[in-house]
């Protein structure tokens, strides 16, 4: 473990849930190897990092930072000037809490915190979660002592010799769940004879998602299938009215108990963030993946197109779903093979304890310097 403790870590990056269950699964890691373990957050101020960091009882600076606009170029002056105050404050950062190292997981936050770290010969290690890395970690590789993966290939935009494959640190109670398929439908108000069809268009909703499953609920719900569909906060009420006709769908703005939705699903809809699959490996479910096409470099969409490529997932384009979506899950239900297929695919994907790893490697780090 080293001769000096307690370390002091530094963990950077956010935007997105995408980006912040990551890091707070390496967080938590870290206190279980060595409770006295200083660890120091940094995010972009007004995101939901400053509000979820705390909450999960970990101190957390917000920087001023800002992602570039890549459709209005004019606005990148502000961008830029924020970008200036964000590297201004980074350096304070470091000055004031002396890490020993300083781990990235990408998003704009990342970049300012992690240069600066760079710059004063702190050592960095990186943690991309999707199967196109982001421009933030491509710029920052070069000088990262290592960088932590989750899909094979990234040898693509990394260097070779410091890429170690550990998978995306997820949700710990999302595996540590003891209750039946049944107990799980149950326990979420559904009959347990009925299969159940998970729609999640992540933790903000999904326009396109959410009219793709009205469109479709009549048939869906005329296999005799149940749906349980999280709406996102945006679109709760029109989603809600759309489900009111019905006794076995429930609409509801946000899942707090995602470990149980999984245990019940029989069927997943989801968008196709790193996490959420990273997540949907782990527990193998069959899922039908309707990538996001307003993030950036088309992340999403490379994404699903690992998993389709390797018969783990059903990929539907944003465009083709209101289209296409409803059958798709109407053909599946019927299909018990091919669920079970797609479910044993996926599963055969999973790479588990991905925080424990990009701790061991942490160590590394600090134990060589």
């Amino acid at each position: 473990m080293g001769n000096k403790t307690p370390y002091r870590v530094l963990i950077s990056g956010g935007g997105t849930g995408g980006h912040i269950f990551p890091a707070l699964s390496i967080a938590n890691a870290l206190r279980r190897r060595d409770s006295k373990t200083e660890i120091l957050f940094v995010g972009a101020e007004n995101r939901m990092e400053m509000e979820r960091v705390p909450a999960a009882g970990y101190e957390i600076v917000g920087l001023p930072v800002s992602g570039f606009d890549r459709r209005r170029l004019w606005r990148n002056v502000k961008v830029l000037c924020r970008l200036f105050r964000s590297m201004m404050m980074a350096r304070r950062v470091l000055k004031d809490f002396c890490p020993d190292i300083a781990v990235g997981v990408g998003g704009y936050a990342s970049g300012p915190m992690l240069k600066a770290a760079q710059k004063k010969g702190i050592p960095t290690l990186l943690q991309e979660q999707n199967s196109y890395a982001g421009v933030t970690n491509k710029l920052l590789a070069k000088q990262a002592e290592a960088i932590c993966v989750a899909y094979a290939g990234m040898d693509a935009f990394f260097p070779a010799d410091r890429i170690i494959l550990t998978g995306n640190p997820v949700r710990s109670d999302i595996l540590n769940i003891s209750v039946t398929k049944a107990q799980a439908k149950e326990a979420l108000g559904f009959e347990p004879e009925r299969a159940l069809v998970l729609v999640v268009g992540g933790s903000l909703g999904a326009r396109t998602v959410n009219e793709s499953v009205a469109i479709a609920l009549k048939d869906i719900t005329a296999t005799g299938a149940s749906v349980l569909w999280q709406t996102g906060n945006l679109y709760a009420t029109e989603c809600a009215d759309k489900a009111a006709g019905y006794d076995t769908v429930q609409a509801v703005p946000f899942i707090s108990r995602m470990e149980l939705a999984y245990r019940a699903a029989d069927i997943v809809v989801s968008r196709a963030g790193a996490g959420t699959i990273s997540e949907l490996q782990l527990v193998g479910l069959p899922v039908i993946l309707v990538p996001s096409p307003n993030v950036a470099e088309d992340h999403q969409r490379k994404n699903a197109q690992a998993l389709a490529d390797r018969n783990a997932a059903v990929m539907i384009l944003d465009c083709d779903s209101r289209a296409s979506l409803g059958k798709e899950i109407v053909s599946l239900l019927g299909d018990e093979q091919r669920r079970a297929l797609l479910a044993a695919n996926i599963h055969e994907m999973a790479l588990p304890d991905a925080d424990e790893k990009i701790v061991d490697r942490i160590y590394d780090i600090l134990d060589r310097k």
